[in-house]
């Protein structure tokens, strides 16, 4: 345990920036799991409007540092292309 008191403080701020981390990466797992079931679905309305609410929220991770911003344009890239691969209907 740290006994200096600027160490302490550290520890609390890694402590409160590590839940609210997680909870970001939770959030945008959340939002491309909603994509990628309505693409093994097939459903190409659904897959796009998943993606319009998604891209925000994982772009948003990037401006956090959750993710890194390659990460970020990969996974957006990746996840539209599929999107649009989808046959309309």
């Amino acid at each position: 345990m740290a006994n200096i008191a600027s160490a302490r403080k550290r520890i609390r701020q890694t402590e409160r920036r590590t839940i609210r981390n997680k909870a970001r990466k939770s959030r945008v797992h959340g939002f491309v799991r909603k994509v990628e079931e309505a693409l093994a679905a097939g459903k190409k309305t659904e897959a796009a409007e998943a993606l319009r609410a998604a891209q925000p929220e994982i772009q948003r991770s990037a401006s956090k540092g959750v993710a890194h911003a390659n990460t970020v344009a990969r996974k957006i890239s990746r996840l539209s292309a599929a999107v649009k691969a989808l046959p309309a209907g």
